[in-house]
């Protein structure tokens, strides 16, 4: 029997366990959170005159979690009605619940004695078969189930998260000796199937994969800086994305983490290890005052940096003393600059004969020489390695990844010169002749282990489409956009113009590919594997066609995307979208006509032309109004006025979601509409999504007449507006567009109710985007977009 997880469990309401509980909750999994009950009462508590046995009392812990996580920054949750599938209890009164759970997820405080008393109560209460893991950072597993039942060690193993497990994709998965492989097997997949994570298979070692080498890394940085006198701020600004790393670098990061949770990982390994490596992860004397003076990072509103008004202060490790924030310039950094790609620009720096290039050199080659000594004890291969330093410290390249960027030889080469020891098997390897520890064979990636090249496994639900490209799938392209042939009669439409905007040469594959599609293919799908979906139109373009008062131009462009949109819409054969990320404007217009919407569960999804002095063009305008009338209930009168007054708000304030969920809730995806877990199997879910429109007798929408609030609902969109004029919380030019928009969405001087073709509201769209356009304060709000980076409010 297929086994399913349906109910879960998470015993340890800390910020890991109420965020583990509010994933399982975003997927649709209710989860029981449980915690201890307190030994007495708070003020607050006596103040209402409850007493220890209240309800409200014993579950204490767990209900001040659920609250805390409405109001978390990120946010756990990727809608606020998730938090309804998260029941709070306590390990006293609820633990008879287990027996409903599937899944027990134990999350309390690293201590190895408390964690195997929870086991001990859990095995009183699990039903047989359930699945129990830990989610400890470095305690021994196996050490864990000691003394449990062969059913409980069978369905035991270790689950690592990593924080904020909403947002970070590894999932470190430890089995033990007795872990049964059908249960190690069933959680490797549902991890990656329904958690939507990173699955990396770790060894039952101190801190598992990517905190042993990522602690190992930091620590070396630390000691490196005090031995070179650089400073915070020098460090950060040469170990972040300039060899890519996140843009928290060093200390930023450690900020975020907190000092105090970083100190504990990194005892976790001294206590265990011994010689040099032990010496490594001893905490330097710096930090040990900046703990005990309770500078924990960005919790305690001071760490490695400190915010004063809007200057952002580094610390001194000498003095404790905060100054200005330094940054380090070098020839090398300088010059790298100018190098394309992330291997070219490494080697401009780790091989410089300069500062920069002494300091990177002396943290990277030990991070290397480390990882590669760890082989075989913390994971069975480098694709391990490397996956779980990507997926959970952020890090572009995995170390035996970044070894390759830098060159192999040339690297191993200096390191002996210098004195350091180079793991056998990786001069065994070069020895035989293999420079690489990883190559590409006929469009496929192979990784070296033991003395030879295997394959690196694919999963099936993870569309490549460098790798298409490679393999001769592309149907025709141009400088904006390239249709590739994905496989199983579909074809996939890829925007990759800078920040994937729209221009003209991307409506023209819009087109072409819809006419393709219609002629040879079961479906399009609309996706890309960029940073963004679609961060919207070309900007810069239509700032400049109107400052050159070519307003017939941008006429024709506005038509033409319009156009585009509806050749997407009433595409004979089924347009699925696949957006992500940053889905804003002209990235929502070409999503909103689609026969289905299938976006990532991390889809912040808005149409923000008012930011900028603008409304939607691209008939964004019209298609949210015609998805919120699709999800009225039918047969049932409505108020059409408050769906013209919900969009007409949506729009207004360019309100943008948070996750997929939420724009699910804004309405711009339906019911009917997906959204994936796993960001990888996006572009493999609608391509599923698209075949199995085509396979129902896929046929396109019929063309009908939209409803409209007309004259007295315009009046009643620019009331808030002008009231908010009027209070001084918007400009007149604010003011300006609203009136523009309503006047879009009530469908212009008609009487309520009167219905109107598509065109209409297209043209009313379109004339409205022009006239704004055209004025000089909407030029002033696109060209402070585009040189800022934020919207002015003029």
């Amino acid at each position: 029997m297929a086994r399913k997880i349906q109910k879960a469990a998470v015993l340890g309401s800390g910020v890991m366990g109420s965020g583990i509980a509010a994933h399982l909750a975003n997927i649709g999994i209710p989860a029981l959170l449980l915690d201890i009950v307190p030994g007495e009462l708070t003020d607050e508590e006596k103040a209402k005159g409850l007493s220890l046995e209240d309800k409200a009392v014993r579950n204490r812990m767990s209900e001040g979690a659920l609250k805390k996580l409405l109001k978390q920054k990120p946010a756990p949750l990727t809608s606020k009605k998730n938090l309804a599938l998260i029941e709070a209890g306590n390990f006293e009164d609820d633990m008879e619940k287990l027996s409903e759970c599937d899944w027990i997820i134990e999350v309390v405080v690293e201590n190895l004695d408390i964690k195997k008393k929870v086991f001990e109560n859990v095995e009183k209460h699990r039903k047989q078969g359930s699945i129990i893991s830990s989610n400890t950072s470095g305690i021994s597993i196996e050490a864990m189930s000691e003394g449990r039942s062969e059913d409980f060690q069978k369905h035991f193993l270790g689950t690592h998260f990593f924080n904020p497990p909403r947002y970070l994709k590894l999932l470190e998965v430890i089995p033990t000796e007795k872990t049964d492989p059908e249960v190690l097997s069933f959680i490797k997949s549902f991890g990656e199937d329904v958690l939507g994570k990173g699955v990396v298979l770790a060894k039952d070692t101190p801190n598992f994969i990517a905190n042993r080498i990522g602690t190992y890394g930091l620590l070396v940085t630390l000691q490196e800086m005090l031995k070179s006198g650089v400073s915070v701020g020098e460090v950060d600004s040469i170990t972040g994305p300039v060899i890519g790393r996140p843009k928290s670098a060093t200390f930023r990061t450690l900020d975020v983490v907190g000092l105090d949770t970083f100190a504990h990982v990194a005892k976790n390994v001294y206590d265990q290890v011994e010689g040099t490596e032990k010496k490594v992860f001893e905490i330097p004397a710096f930090m040990e005052k900046m703990l005990d003076n309770g500078w924990l990072g960005s919790k305690s509103g001071q760490g490695f940096y400190l915010k004063q008004g809007k200057e952002i202060l580094e610390l001194d490790t000498e003095t404790l003393e905060y100054g200005p924030r330094k940054k380090m310039k070098t020839t090398s950094t300088e010059l790298s600059k100018q190098e394309k790609g992330l291997p070219n620009k490494m080697k401009a720096l780790v091989y410089a004969d300069d500062k920069a290039g002494a300091f990177l050199w002396n943290i990277l080659s030990p991070v290397l020489l480390y990882s590669g000594e760890l082989l075989g004890s913390i994971a069975d291969d480098i694709v391990s390695i490397d996956q779980a330093m990507k997926w959970g410290f952020g890090w572009q390249q995995g170390p035996f990844e970044t070894w390759d960027s830098i060159g192999v030889e040339k690297s191993v080469s200096k390191m002996k010169e210098e004195g350091r020891e180079v793991p056998a098997w990786i001069s065994e390897m070069l020895g035989a002749g293999h420079t690489s520890f990883y190559k590409e064979v006929d469009g496929e990636q192979y990784f070296y282990l033991n003395g030879e090249y295997k394959q690196i496994d694919r999963n099936p639900k993870v569309i490549d489409l460098k790798l298409l490209k490679k393999q001769g799938k592309v149907i025709k392209k141009n400088s904006g956009a390239s249709l590739i042939d994905i496989g199983d009669g579909v074809a996939l439409l890829e925007f990759h113009s800078p920040n994937n905007s729209i221009g003209l040469d991307v409506v023209q594959m819009i087109n072409y590919s819809v006419t393709e599609v219609e002629k040879n293919f079961k479906g399009l799908v609309i996706g890309n594997q960029g940073k963004n979906f679609c961060v919207g139109a070309n900007l810069a373009m239509i700032l400049m066609e109107a400052q050159d008062d070519n307003i017939f131009e941008v006429d024709m462009v506005v038509r033409q995307f319009q156009q585009a949109m509806m050749n997407i819409k009433y595409s004979k054969k089924p347009v699925v979208a696949a957006p992500f990320g940053m889905t804003l404007g002209g990235g929502s217009e070409v999503c909103l006509p689609a026969a289905h919407i299938q976006a990532s569960m991390e889809t912040y999804m808005g149409l923000v032309e008012a930011g900028v002095g603008l409304i939607p063009g691209g008939g964004g305008n019209k298609e949210l109004y015609i998805k919120h009338l699709d999800m009225m209930p039918e047969g049932i009168d409505f108020d059409l006025q408050k769906v013209a007054n919900k969009v007409f708000e949506t729009i207004a304030m360019a309100k943008v979601s948070t996750s997929g969920d939420e724009a699910r809730d804004n309405n711009f995806l339906s019911d009917s509409d997906g959204v994936s877990a796993n960001g990888d199997h996006l572009l493999y879910d609608a391509k599923q999504a698209a075949l199995a429109l085509s396979e129902s007798g896929y046929t396109p929408p019929v063309r009908r007449k939209v409803p409209v609030v007309g004259e007295t609902g315009y009046a009643a969109l620019i009331l808030g507006a002008q009231a908010m004029y009027h209070s001084g919380y918007i400009s007149e030019h604010d003011l300006v567009i609203a009136k523009k928009l309503a006047n879009v969405i009530s469908g212009g001087k008609l009487p309520f109710g009167t219905k109107v073709d598509e065109q209409y509201l297209l043209d009313l769209e379109r004339e409205a985007f022009l006239s704004l356009v055209a004025q000089p304060k909407s030029q002033q709000r696109m060209q402070h977009m585009l040189v800022k980076g934020k919207p002015l409010r003029n």
